[in-house]
């Protein structure tokens, strides 16, 4: 289903777009508050969505009012809405296919005072063939990721395991992946389910995949265990043995060259999903790439790296080009201006890995809500948003809505 919608007022031919989401991510585990309630404290609004992106677009609503009341302007206003942001972009797909399309705007979507530049969001998987022999010492009966979204750095990954009883000792196992769990510093736990089959859970940290050093990945630790556990075992599998050789748990791509940096920052890479499909161990990632790095250079990265491993596959399965505004522009200069009077500061525009519905429009850019400084707990377990910087956020919308409506 896609779900997108829009509020608009004002006359005339060109459209200011304001361009937010209201879907949101799981939300996670070991909230202090319930997070679909909106808990009030400390001055603070705490909730899934708080940051990302419901408290944004209901500042942006607000500001739209504020100057509906209270002045003439000489463009449309239109708050575009839409409710598959976090997943495959269907909605705002749909829009642009359907709708009129914004001449000028923003998205308030990730960071204050505005943003210049945002890197390429691509999504890719390794995948390779799983058909084990009846007499193999492990097999790999299930992997659970708990639906993780691939643009998050996961918390939890559990594998099942089953062990020839024949030819592998249970205790012995259990001895020597303890040892490995030890030896790491990994949280993982490892459950006897019977007399032949293993439960290891790893645990981790959950951060927004544009962040990853912000998180432990919970995917990255267990592939490197298994790998680990197999070769011990001789029951190898190269799509194991490339991860753990190539990627790990780094989150940089240094391990396969992939180590490309400008002026948007470093490329980073998320282990977002581990499953076994259709007979396939798959690995999905999820990568923010430097904004004047191509991707046909990182797909070619990887297959250079692949090509002594003929069982496994690659494929990009999502890309998403990069955003880039110079800092002279008019767009970027008037809305730096407006939140650094606003707030009496002098920041510079920025970079960021995040993406926002900004890059889906021409001349549009993402300004706020989150505030130079303050921890950014997008995707995080008690994201949140203070009161005071939603309503300052409400009056600098406000203001950016008029000015752009005179230009």
């Amino acid at each position: 289903m896609v779900i997108v919608g829009y509020i608009e007022f004002g006359e005339g031919d060109e459209i200011v777009g304001i361009i937010g989401h209201l879907d949101v991510v799981p939300e996670g585990d070991n909230w202090t508050y319930p997070p679909f309630s909106a808990t009030i404290s400390d001055n603070k609004i705490y909730g899934r969505g708080a940051i990302d992106d419901k408290g944004p677009v209901m500042a942006s609503l607000y500001a739209m009012k504020a100057v509906a009341e209270n002045c003439n302007v000489k463009k449309r206003v239109r708050l575009i809405l839409g409710l598959n942001e976090e997943r495959d972009w269907k909605c705002i797909e749909y829009y642009k296919a359907h709708e009129e399309l914004p001449t000028i705007g923003f998205s308030p979507d990730a960071d204050f005072p505005c943003i210049y530049a945002e890197k390429a969001i691509v999504s890719s998987y390794l995948d390779m063939k799983y058909l084990p022999r009846k007499d193999e010492k492990i097999t790999i009966k299930t992997i659970d990721c708990n639906n993780n979204a691939i643009n998050v750095v996961p918390k939890f990954c559990k594998v099942i395991l089953n062990i020839n009883p024949q030819k592998v000792s249970i205790y012995d196992f259990i001895v020597y992946t303890q040892n490995l769990i030890y030896e790491n510093n990994y949280n993982i736990d490892i459950v006897q389910l019977d007399d032949k089959t293993i439960s290891i859970t790893s645990n981790g940290i959950q951060a927004h995949a544009a962040h990853p050093e912000l998180g432990d990945n919970a995917i990255s630790k267990i592939i490197v265990l298994l790998n680990n556990i197999f070769n011990e075992y001789e029951c190898n599998l190269e799509i194991l043995d490339f991860f753990t050789r190539f990627i790990g748990t780094k989150y940089t791509g240094e391990d396969m060259d992939l180590n490309f940096e400008d002026e948007s920052g470093y490329l980073t890479l998320n282990t977002g999903d581990f499953k076994l499909e259709d007979s396939k161990i798959k690995i999905g990632m999820n990568l923010r790439i430097p904004v004047h790095t191509d991707l046909e250079l990182v797909e070619h990265t990887f297959k250079k790296h692949l090509s002594s491993y003929p069982l496994i596959s690659f494929k990009t399965t999502k890309y998403q080009a990069p955003l880039y505004i110079p800092k002279d522009n008019p767009l970027i200069k008037t809305l730096c201006n407006i939140f650094n009077e606003e707030t009496h500061s002098n920041c510079e525009p920025i970079a960021i890995g995040g993406g926002t519905f900004a890059r889906a429009f021409d001349n549009c850019v993402c300004f706020g809500t989150n505030f130079p400084g303050h921890v950014d707990l997008c995707h995080q377990t008690d994201e949140y948003i203070e009161i005071e910087n939603l309503i300052l956020a409400c009056k600098i919308y406000a203001r950016a809505i008029y000015e752009l409506c005179e230009k």
